[in-house]
């Protein structure tokens, strides 16, 4: 999957999409089957698994896209500590332009040491 991760780690993009935006579709799609055969004669757990996979997208995007990255300029001036968090935990991420040495940086739940202002 490093192949359209990649471009997301270069420093500055040629373009308004990425090739890491595709894991919007890679998501979206079994999502949407799901949401179809969960209605089917009733809701059931299949509908729920969808629900599940549509609120991780929509997390990933506020927090990752709209937050950290700030694609959309919507949260520009925030003061929160968490939030804050958050993003230096990004950028040490972000520190590795290559998959080698990167880290994880959680998503919502980031160590305690980012916490610090």
């Amino acid at each position: 999957m490093w192949y359209f991760h990649a471009d997301h780690h270069q420093p500055k993009y040629a373009n308004v999409f990425e090739r890491n935006d595709i894991f919007f579709v890679i998501f979206a799609l079994p999502s949407m089957v799901l949401f179809y055969f969960g209605v089917e004669g009733g809701i059931n757990y299949l509908f729920f698994i969808g629900l599940g996979i549509t609120f991780y997208g929509f997390c990933y995007f506020m927090i990752h896209d709209v937050l950290i990255h700030q694609r959309f300029k919507w949260f520009k001036k925030t003061n929160n500590k968490y939030l804050i968090g958050l993003r230096k935990a990004h950028k040490v991420h972000h520190k590795h332009l290559g998959k080698e040495h990167g880290e994880c940086f959680g998503m919502l739940f980031v160590p305690f040491k980012y916490y610090k202002i």
